[in-house]
């Protein structure tokens, strides 16, 4: 492992997943919006710990692992967090199949490089921009969903499951690119 500051920041991501998981699950009234803000830290870590590593001409290869992984760790830990104590209640069926997509995409594009890689094919399933409009619409449904409470009269739980609803075609969308990709 490389020690330098983007991995050690990618690191600090998978840490906070254990503190997420703690403070969603308070009985407090600030419990939601605190883990929110959990969750946007370490979102910001990881647009840090990228920026970095180019800026520091500090990239790696367990760096290059470790990000993506970091990613899937805590959107998975908050989405199923969220399904559980959402109980069929509120969205119930549509939050499910939503965590079920995005996480079920998440597996299959990461087998997806992993085999393109080991026919070194990486480069024909790279980021696509898609991808990063639905990571940020995927941020930010969480967020908010997390948030959970009125923000500004504005309600932030419908919010968030509109964005999540969003962010899960965008998630079939951009699997559909990456597999298309792949089968050239």
């Amino acid at each position: 492992m490389i020690v330098n500051l983007p991995n050690i920041l990618t690191l600090a991501r998978i840490a906070l997943i254990p503190l997420l998981v703690l403070v969603f699950y308070l009985p407090y009234h600030w419990s939601g919006p605190v883990s929110a803000v959990i969750f946007a830290l370490a979102g910001a870590t990881d647009w840090l710990d990228g920026y970095l590593a180019r800026r520091l001409g500090q990239e790696s290869p367990f760096g290059a692992f470790l990000d993506p992984v970091a990613d899937k760790l805590i959107v998975a830990a908050a989405l199923v967090m969220l399904v559980h104590k959402d109980g069929g209640g509120q969205s119930g069926l549509w939050l499910v199949l939503s965590a079920i997509v995005i996480i079920g995409r998440e597996i299959t594009i990461s087998a997806l490089r992993e085999w393109m890689a080991g026919i070194g094919q990486r480069a024909k399933v790279a980021v696509s921009y898609v991808g990063k409009v639905k990571t940020t619409a995927q941020m930010v449904a969480i967020f908010l969903l997390l948030y959970h409470q009125p923000l500004l009269g504005l309600p932030t739980y419908t919010m968030g499951l509109w964005a999540l609803y969003l962010a899960a075609v965008l998630t079939l969308w951009s699997m559909v690119q990456y597999l298309r990709a792949a089968l050239r």
